[in-house]
């Protein structure tokens, strides 16, 4: 067994909801590799599929994203242009982050309120093969919305985006 050098900082622990994120995606992919496999094998190999697992994997695909681009959001890792941000310092950079923070955060309160439409519209519309309600799909950009509205907060508060380590200006 090892042990951490006394200068070294002992890894730091995620917190559980990040945990469960990566654990959902892993497994949503997980799925979605499966599912497609065994339709590839079974179109090619005996001429016929499993109509329900195109349904299952488009809606695994579809949360996958969902979660991934929070757990991206709240690590500092989306793309950015920080062309012009870069270079300043001071109260135009903060400036800056501040009206950042507010375009984003208009756009997710109207992603917000479209999806919330769209899941009450869905409770009454279902899937053609499994027949779940399509609100189902529907949900995923309705948690984006609330997710990255809470990284906002969360980056209005610390008063600055995450740092992100051994990100690359290009």
């Amino acid at each position: 067994m090892t042990t951490p050098h006394p200068n070294e900082a002992a890894p730091e622990r995620k917190p559980l909801i990040k945990r469960l994120a990566e654990h959902f995606m892993v497994a949503a992919l997980a799925g979605m590799v499966i599912a497609v496999f065994v339709n590839v094998v079974l179109r090619y190999v005996f001429a016929t599929s499993i109509v329900s697992y195109e349904e299952i994997s488009r809606l695994l695909f579809v949360w996958l994203v969902a979660v991934g681009a929070i757990v991206t959001a709240f690590e500092g890792k989306h793309l950015g242009f920080d062309m012009l941000t870069s270079r300043l310092k001071g109260a135009p950079k903060k400036a800056l982050f501040w009206v950042s923070q507010l375009l984003v955060t208009a756009c997710m309160v109207l992603l917000l309120v479209g999806s919330w439409e769209q899941v009450k519209a869905g409770m009454d519309s279902y899937s053609t093969v499994l027949g779940y309600p399509l609100a189902l799909g529907a949900a995923a950009t309705l948690v984006l919305a609330v997710g990255l509205l809470v990284c906002v907060v969360v980056d209005l508060l610390r008063g600055e985006p995450p740092v992100t380590e051994g990100a690359e200006v290009e």
